[in-house]
């Protein structure tokens, strides 16, 4: 009988990397990044609507890539912070050359700041997105899931915008005409980013739960009005989720204000 030495048995195996990764979780993150790129690609040939369809689809993707991870129980760090690349990707970059090569890039008729505030709203917002991911992915670690986000999510700050980007390119309005509202979405957008904001993160929905009928005609309702004009809805639909952010903290504290003496 051809037996093993006991001293090889007994010596300790080398703990490498493993090889390999989840193809699944991973597919729908790079479709992420397929979104993202899109998106890039039609904005610089002017095609705004398929530049936001892009940036859509990318949301689809980033919100099954993680539940499919738990599902599946295939969740790496891998998969983490590939995932948090594609984001940045997506929601950072994409969606800022997106509303910039749509709207902010006629504030250079402009000299403020040397007729570079387009390109300066454009960065702060980016910038605003990386500092959001960062966040998110030290407190996930610190503090675990959690019911609320602390700002508002990468994915509906870059909804906001594109989504304004497509409505106003439905309704053949130029760059040029919502400058304005374009600049102060920006803007705004990234700093509700980078706020200590709470929102909700909806993650006690079940999907692969039983839900009651009247949720359920909810959800169809919403989709049908959604596609009566999805520019237009969507961009509602996130704009007020942005909103309900601070309208809650105010309503909060003055809820808990003390009453005068």
């Amino acid at each position: 009988m051809n037996e093993s030495d006991p001293s090889e048995s007994a010596k300790p195996r080398r703990k490498g990397p493993t090889k390999g990764i989840y193809l699944l979780p991973n597919l729908f993150t790079t479709g992420t990044l397929f979104g993202a790129f899109y998106a890039i690609v039609s904005s610089m040939n002017g095609n705004f609507d398929q530049a936001a369809i892009g940036i859509l689809f990318a949301m689809i993707a980033d919100a099954l890539d993680g539940r499919i991870a738990r599902m599946t129980n295939t969740s790496t760090d891998f998969g983490k912070e590939y995932d948090s690349l594609c984001d940045m990707a997506a929601f950072g970059i994409a969606s800022s050359i997106v509303v910039y090569a749509y709207s902010l890039r006629f504030l250079s008729d402009y000299q403020w700041l040397g007729g570079k505030l387009g390109g300066v709203l454009a960065m702060t917002y980016a910038t605003c997105a990386a500092l959001r991911l960062a966040r998110f992915n030290v407190l996930a670690a610190i503090k675990g899931s959690s019911k609320d986000f602390f700002g508002l999510p990468s994915p509906a700050a870059a909804a906001v915008v594109v989504f304004f980007v497509w409505t106003a390119f439905s309704y053949d309005l130029s760059g040029l005409d919502v400058l304005i509202p374009a600049s102060i979405l920006t803007l705004g957008s990234a700093l509700l980013m980078v706020s200590s904001i709470r929102y909700n993160s909806f993650k006690k929905i079940n999907l692969a739960g039983r839900m009651r009928f009247m949720s359920f005609a909810a959800v169809i309702g919403v989709l049908a009005l959604v596609s009566i004009n999805p520019p237009l809805i969507l961009f509602l639909i996130f704009f007020a989720y942005a909103m309900s952010g601070p309208v809650t903290t105010v309503l909060r504290r003055m809820r808990n204000k003390p009453a005068p003496v």
